[in-house]
């Protein structure tokens, strides 16, 4: 039916944007704890380098997220905006403070300010992937229904907290396998640095989801009984291999495939997920069909999206494939002096 068509193109959004938007959060957070001034001065310069191409593209996947849940689901958007708006209101006022952090740390002259900026930016790249997957394991609850009210128990709960801490993680697992590929081009001395940060963030998830097994087990258990069954277990299985073959592939430093396993996994368990909880948008209180809006708007809805996929899937493959191939390089004050050097003659 229309409406599942567009529960699962919403699934697939919300996996790109974990995966995209995943990767940038971990990089804040290696950014966050690259220590002090010189000490990570080489780290945060790599984080800087490997950034700037891309990191506002990949913010295109939370609008797609947010316009497919008011148009296509709209009894889910006002459910979800209510009863958490407090941790979404902090997740996006991260996600502003996060950008600007990164915009105006690298013009800026003097070094108290650059260290103000950068605090800024890193914080915000843990705060906000914290709230959004508190918000996310609140849901897993079924603490959260059509008409509930926001509540702190919503989104500070067991469920949420893991929850929280699991995209935390995944994001730095993320960052640091890709940051481990950017090493090679750009300071092949850093690739052990990335690399070592890459395997700690996969124990911590390991770790992680093994605790949130025990916690989910009780407090959202239809989710729970959903990923450790049928299909949901065997995406989660799929995506533990993929993680084992990430680990191995960095340290044969196959980078370039690394990144593939490690995307491959982050992804799948964010299906997995979604699997686990059909036919429930937010389980146990409110299906696919009921969050549905008019079929008319789903089926445009669908059309839409599939233009919109049409033109802006090919640009940001192209995108992605060059910077990962290292071709899209930012210009350097040396380059500017060049270039401004090269118009002056033509002056009046």
């Amino acid at each position: 039916m229309t409406e599942d068509a567009v529960a699962w193109v919403l699934l697939a959004v919300v996996a790109a944007y974990a995966c995209a938007g995943g990767t940038d959060y971990g990089a804040g957070f290696w950014d966050l704890l690259a220590g002090g001034a010189e000490r990570g001065r080489r780290p945060r310069w790599l984080i800087d380098h490997a950034m700037e191409p891309v990191w506002e593209t990949n913010n295109v996947w939370l609008i797609f997220v947010l316009v497919i849940m008011w148009t296509g689901f709209p009894v889910l958007f006002q459910t979800v905006f209510t009863a958490m708006w407090l941790p979404l209101a902090l997740a996006a006022v991260g996600l502003v403070l996060r950008g600007a952090g990164f915009a105006l740390r690298k013009p800026t002259q003097r070094l108290a300010g650059r260290r103000v900026y950068g605090a800024v930016f890193a914080v915000s790249s843990l705060l906000t992937p914290f709230f959004l997957g508190a918000a996310v394991g609140g849901l897993a609850t079924g603490r959260v229904a059509p008409g509930t009210k926001a509540t702190a128990d919503a989104w500070s709960n067991g469920t949420s907290v893991i929850a929280g801490l699991l995209t935390v993680a995944a994001t730095a697992f993320l960052g640091a396998v890709f940051l481990t590929a950017d090493a090679r081009r750009f300071d092949a001395d850093l690739v052990g640095y990335f690399r070592l940060r890459a395997w700690c963030s996969l124990g911590a998830l390991a770790v992680l989801a093994v605790v949130g097994l025990a916690v989910t087990r009780d407090d959202a258990r239809y989710v729970h009984d959903g990923l450790t069954s049928g299909i949901g277990l065997a995406f989660v299985l799929v995506a533990v291999v993929g993680a084992l073959a990430t680990a191995g592939l960095l340290y044969r430093t196959a980078t370039g495939w690394a990144r593939i396993t490690a995307v491959g996994s982050v992804a799948l368990v964010v299906v997995a997920w979604g699997l686990a909880q059909r036919p429930y948008l937010i389980p146990t209180s409110l299906t696919v069909s009921e969050a549905a809006g008019a079929p008319t708007t789903l089926r445009w809805l669908l059309l839409v999206t599939a233009i919109a996929v049409v033109l802006v899937g090919p640009p940001l493959v192209l995108l992605y494939r060059l910077d990962t191939a290292g071709a899209l390089q930012p210009l350097t004050e040396a380059d500017l002096r060049r270039t401004a050097a090269g118009r002056e003659p033509e002056s009046p």
